[in-house]
């Protein structure tokens, strides 16, 4: 085995003591919340800030599972999720493959007119009126559609598609292929790596967005899960307030119903994380550092 200098062990000793301090700011805040969803008012109140519960009480997770509010909005989120990311990956491929070819006329003009609108916007009155205007208030079209392409995935996606071998497309030329072709059976397939990327941040963009949906979606059956969170977290700040409508809610373990909540809403993320951490890394350092 190689052996390590004392500026190298000294190194070592710095960047691992830095990551598992980094590790610890991140799971514990996570812990905490767990640990409050399962513990009664008395609890809470007592230690105050624990990690691990000493009684546990799953009174808040039984008014998550039994609030029919709570999984319509769940359902809600799950199915923008999956009409977001599809439709996100679907265009920035299309958008990103021509991009990427040095042959597109005007190739630096489409890409300075794109870029352009990464930092300039019309704003949030004419994006309201004009979502009003398309018939698209209280419909699932007014969460997906304004934001379906990012910019910034959309550069990321033509670096990637740029560092391809040209050699492949040359061949399938060859063979008869179109260009269409080439992108749906060539492209995408070699293209697993940014897919997961950009999928990966279209799907957290997605999950936690509430901001749109206060501002278009006025039916309670329509509103995502971050929304009803939202309501619950403020609602619950007034005891003499009922939470969803009317349910009657016991105030003195809204603490913990706000940490089930909370501990549902994330859970997904947490999840499918990992299998699509791989690609997740690639994507991203590939897609920045070509091009």
């Amino acid at each position: 085995m190689k052996r390590h200098s004392v500026s190298d062990r000294i190194l070592l000793i710095f960047v691992y003591s830095a990551l598992s301090i980094m590790t610890c700011i991140s799971i514990l805040p996570f812990m905490q919340v767990v640990t409050v969803s399962m513990s009664p008012v008395e609890e809470i109140n007592r230690y105050g800030f624990h990690f691990i519960p000493t009684v546990f009480d799953f009174s808040g997770y039984k008014f998550v599972f039994s609030n029919d509010l709570i999984w319509g909005a769940y359902k809600n989120t799950i199915l923008r999720t999956l009409i977001g990311v599809t439709i996100t990956v679907f265009l920035t491929f299309l958008g990103a493959y021509p991009l990427s070819k040095k042959t597109l006329p005007h190739r630096k003009l489409w890409t300075i007119l794109i870029v352009f609108t990464m930092f300039f916007q019309g704003g949030m009155i004419p994006s309201y009126l004009l979502v009003k205007e398309l018939g698209l208030m209280n419909t699932m079209g007014a969460l997906v559609l304004p934001g379906a392409v990012s910019v910034f995935l959309l550069l990321i996606v033509r670096n990637f598609v740029s560092g391809l071998p040209e050699s492949l497309e040359e061949s399938a030329k060859m063979d008869g292929a179109n260009d269409i072709i080439i992108l749906f059976k060539i492209v995408l397939p070699l293209s697993l790596p940014i897919i997961a990327t950009i999928g990966l941040y279209s799907a957290v963009g997605h999950w936690n967005a509430w901001f749109d949906s206060m501002i278009y979606i006025q039916d309670q059956k329509k509103q995502v899960l971050q929304i009803v969170l939202r309501q619950i977290i403020l609602e619950g700040q007034n005891p003499a307030v009922e939470v969803n409508g009317g349910q009657v809610v016991d105030y003195q373990n809204i603490d913990a119903i706000k940490m089930a909540t909370l501990v549902i809403a994330i859970l997904p993320i947490v999840c499918v994380y990992p299998f699509l951490q791989k690609y997740f890394i690639k994507g991203s350092l590939v897609g920045a550092v070509k091009g």
